[in-house]
């Protein structure tokens, strides 16, 4: 019986690696060892690899052990015997006849592993471009318009969300076809950088896992089809979407005639009473607007019905326009300010909504028909 390394470390130090890069892991893999991590050791340093093809994650952690392995081991069984386990646990990691076992007190488990060798690993060209960015901008950014992503959507290109870099700002945006998302925040030293690319929706939700509000720095380095972004002891590598992005600019509406402020807090509240009573299917709801007030109607195939008025001073138009009532509350969600604008030219047209004296986040909502 051949004992090739053996390494001796805290439960908490395993786990939160783990718990990064685990995201990336598919529970349905066409290739078996997809679903396994990669540990690689050399001076006492342990390297923790998992990838989908499409999305690498690596993370790095200092170990007291001088052997150097590699090997690869089922991800999620390994992230589930982790966390089953009591706080401050000391494992005893060994790998011996082609098996892992890891032991801690009375608990014994053993894993099978797959050769290391075996293991692929995304190949990016060199970097053309990089730039720095706080991690909580970068977080808010996303934040403000990740929700609008579309989802397998046969135009790919809108499966993600669009960075561009341009005058010293940063911008996201996000669109499925029936809402648009923008947000933007001037954070980039060099005025001259300019660049555009689309990140896939996963790499978005996986990338927004890794930051915090602080303001730490990340490092992009960015080539022709891959983005790479480098954390405190974590590397995020992704592809990147292969298409041109809408031009957002001519879909966000301008010179609106009509606009209203309303308070963002009563009018989510009215809109989710009002939504209990709408269809379950197409989530429209219509907005009456009046010189005094606005009343949102729901109803549904029952023939049930919702009325919910609020009052407001407003001295445009007249208007009735329907909305799908979820993508509302999504834009009312991601706004943090606590007055809303809302502007429209006429029931016809896409209305735009933005936080009251905060022209940096856009968002557009079709109207539908009611």
């Amino acid at each position: 019986m051949s004992i090739k390394m053996k390494l001796q470390i805290n439960r908490e130090h395993l786990l939160l690696p783990l718990q990064k890069i685990t995201g990336v892991v598919e529970k349905r893999q066409t290739l078996p060892i997809l679903a396994n991590v990669l540990f690689q050791a050399k001076h006492n340093q342990l390297i923790m690899t998992a990838t989908d093809l499409e999305i690498e994650m690596r993370t790095y952690l200092d170990i007291d052990c001088s052997d150097e392995f590699e090997f690869t081991i089922p991800a999620l069984k390994l992230l589930s015997i982790c966390k089953s386990l009591p706080d401050g646990s000391s494992l005893n990691i060994e790998e011996k006849n082609d098996r892992v076992n890891i032991s801690t007190g009375n608990n014994r488990f053993s894993l099978s592993l797959l050769p290391a060798n075996d293991y692929p690993s995304i190949q990016s060209s060199s970097s053309n471009i990089s730039f720095e960015v706080q991690q909580g901008i970068l977080r808010k950014l996303i934040a403000n318009t990740q929700f609008a992503m579309a989802q397998q959507d046969v135009r790919y290109y809108l499966n993600g969300l669009l960075l561009e870099i341009n005058n010293g700002f940063i911008k996201t945006v996000a669109t499925d076809g029936h809402r648009l998302a923008f947000s933007q925040i001037k954070a980039i030293e060099n005025n001259e950088l300019k660049t555009q690319l689309i990140i896939p929706r996963k790499a978005i939700i996986e990338l927004y896992r890794l930051l915090d509000e602080s303001e730490n720095i990340i490092r992009f380095e960015v080539s022709s089809n891959y983005i790479r972004v480098h954390l405190y002891r974590t590397i995020f590598t992704s592809k990147l979407i292969d298409g041109i992005f809408p031009d957002y600019e001519k879909v966000i509406p301008k010179n609106n005639e009509n606009k209203l402020v309303m308070d963002k807090s009563e009018l989510k509240q009215s809109l989710r009473r009002a939504s209990i009573l709408s269809n379950e299917k197409y989530k429209g709801i219509k907005l009456e607007i009046k010189e005094d007030r606005v009343q949102i109607i729901a109803n549904n195939p029952e023939q049930e019905e919702a009325k919910i008025e609020i009052d407001l001073d407003y001295s445009g138009k007249e208007l009735n326009i329907g909305l799908n009532v979820t993508y509302l509350l999504d834009v009312l969600n991601a706004i943090t300010e606590s007055n809303i604008t809302i502007e429209f030219k006429n029931k016809d047209s896409s209305i735009l909504i933005y936080g009251a004296e905060n022209p940096d986040n856009k968002y557009v909502i079709m109207p539908m028909r009611i």
